[in-house]
């Protein structure tokens, strides 16, 4: 008898001893790996803050030991969340501003903007957030309440697109935008005013029109209404964000994102300024988000990063440029082939000029960035499809194959059916939430065949292969549930309509899910390190307490984040 315990004792050991020392084991769970089989395992292990084996649970507890184990307990486990396109800082920065979200009138507009002033003593007075297609009245408002409210302190009112603004007269005056101000690729809404609403009724101030000193009625004068570019006339004047203003405007948005899922984000439109402080929190260990981080066209971006080349440490990835081809649907900025259903004298308009994106593409390829364009309109969708082809395809200097670049076009709105047929070697990325958020009066918009052809998400796979999915936070909510559900059900989280919005578009559960995860990663260049639950990748997954691949679709919205790892940390556990 004494034998057989000695036998046994020394198998016991043979075999614990042999067992490898890992940092995590997770066990007893159902784990989408999203690779390339789209498998399903029980258990992985980690160490150094990557998975080194997936599989049954019997594997993975018989070959390792670890400091910390983690029991599933049945849940369900997918890889990190990607955002493929946001603005994760701008988001951040907006968590401090006025919220303008959801008001149903320009009334509350200026009730919150009234409220936010009594409780904050800044320079400037900002939000974001306000849509006139929520209101009864569906039209622009104009700067004349604020200008009483406020006389003194500048406010600059953010559509919620970021594709039109209010400024009042304060603002107006400070960024020295009048009358006669020039713009390109933009517009200053001019108001003309009757003698019968002069005098206290308008802010009457020289600067902004010179026909005021002689009081030559009509008068003409900014409503307060900027689209697109005539924005970034008030915005520059807007003093800059500190690196303290910045680093906190980063924790807040990573709080939220990480409570939802997200490990990756790409946000598209940041300065090298935001970028240092990104890098240096990062590599402080105070920031944990991976981000993606698309530059804008700015001249000083243009000028340090295509002299220094891409940039890139495990958390940031800086190797593409964002460029604004043309506005958005909701404010008809989006340039479209015809004019628009319900203004026939409006047909948007590019931010540039054509020769401006042919050459600056000429660039990226030849300095080895990821051309990133915002193309909403269907006009400009196809100029930018050109741009690409031209560059990529039809110049004999360029080599290898279109695809390698993986140049993206971001929002793709507006397809017509000739440019779907020619989309691939680009890499669409989406916001499925555009979709429900717009299927109220993309048809007014539109027309009854041109609708068709928007939001064609399935279309554009079948076309490309794959889609990048993501929300265009804070356009839309940060969550990627709601990205999920929209995607698949095609419906507002009030479940309408009944049988979905144009569901020949509508995505599966699993190319849903690989547009989240490894799709959202190979559109980054990344899909190599994240975006599946493989040996050698990153450890950045997220436990849920719903099954989405499994449950009924209108449940999916109500999803919530247990965990969230990122590098084998965890960084976020619900309460």
């Amino acid at each position: 008898m004494k034998k057989y315990i000695v036998i046994f004792c020394s198998i016991l050991f043979f075999s614990c001893s042999h067992q490898q020392e890992v940092d995590l084991i997770v066990h007893h769970a159902v784990i989408y790996t999203v690779d390339s089989s789209f498998s399903n395992a029980q258990a992985f292990a980690v160490k150094d803050g990557k998975f080194i084996a997936v599989g049954s649970d019997e594997e993975i507890l018989s070959k390792f030991v670890a400091k910390e184990t983690l029991d599933a307990n049945g849940k369900s486990i997918y890889p990190g969340f990607i955002d493929s396109h946001c603005h994760f800082y701008e988001y951040g920065r907006g968590l401090q501003e006025v919220d303008l979200v959801g008001t149903q009138s320009f009334d509350e507009v200026i009730e919150r903007v009234k409220a936010y002033s009594k409780t904050n003593q800044s320079d400037w007075i900002i939000g974001r957030g306000w849509d006139q297609n929520d209101w009864e009245k569906k039209e622009y408002p104009d700067r004349y309440q604020l200008d009483k409210l406020f006389p003194n302190t500048p406010v600059f009112l953010e559509r919620i697109d970021g594709h039109a603004a209010l400024a009042n007269a304060e603002a107006l005056r400070r960024a020295h935008v009048k009358t006669d101000t020039k713009i390109s690729g933009g517009v200053i809404e001019i108001d003309l005013i009757s003698k019968e609403q002069g005098g206290e009724e308008i802010w009457l101030e020289k600067e902004l029109a010179s026909e005021v000193m002689h009081l030559n009625y009509p008068i003409a004068m900014p409503s307060g209404i900027l689209v697109d570019n005539a924005v970034q006339l008030v915005k520059k004047a807007i003093p800059n964000a500190s690196p303290k203003e910045i680093e906190k405007a980063l924790l807040a948005a990573e709080k939220n994102c990480l409570a939802v899922g997200l490990t990756t984000v790409d946000d598209a439109g940041l300065m090298r300024s935001t970028i240092q402080v990104i890098d240096e929190m990062q590599k402080a260990g105070s920031l944990k988000m991976r981000i993606y981080a698309m530059l804008s066209d700015s001249t000083d971006n243009l000028e340090y990063y295509l002299k220094k080349g891409p940039y890139k440490t495990d958390r940031l990835n800086v190797r593409s440029f964002k460029f604004y081809v043309d506005g958005a649907l909701g404010s008809r900025g989006a340039c479209l082939m015809q004019p628009y259903s319900d203004m026939q004298d409006e047909q948007g308009f590019l931010l540039n000029t054509t020769a401006y994106f042919d050459s600056m593409a000429i660039v990226m390829r030849d300095k080895g960035f990821q051309m990133n364009s915002h193309c909403i309109g269907d006009s400009a969708v196809r100029q930018l499809r050109l741009t690409y082809f031209n560059t990529l395809v039809s110049n004999s200097t360029a080599s290898p194959a279109p695809m390698s670049f993986r140049w993206r076009i971001e929002h793709a709105q507006v397809v017509d059916v000739i440019d779907q047929k020619f989309f691939s070697g680009m890499i669409p990325s989406v916001q499925p939430t555009h979709a429900t958020s717009d299927m109220y009066w993309a048809k007014d918009r539109l027309g009854e065949n041109r609708v068709k052809y928007a939001y064609a998400y399935n279309d554009l796979l079948k076309a490309c292969g794959m889609l990048a999915l993501g929300t265009d936070f804070p356009v839309e909510h940060i969550s990627p549930f709601y990205t999920f559900y929209a995607a698949v059900a095609r419906k507002d989280l009030k479940g309408f309509p009944k049988d979905g919005f144009q569901m020949e578009n509508a995505l599966s559960r699993e190319n849903t899910l690989r547009g989240m995860t490894i799709w959202g990663a190979y559109a980054n260049f990344e899909e190599k390190e994240k975006g599946s639950i493989e040996a050698g990748k990153f450890a950045d997954f997220i436990m849920l307490d719903t099954d989405i691949m499994k449950c009924e679709i209108d449940k999916v919205p109500h999803a919530k984040v247990l965990h969230t790892f990122i590098n084998g940390e965890k960084v976020y556990s619900m309460q």
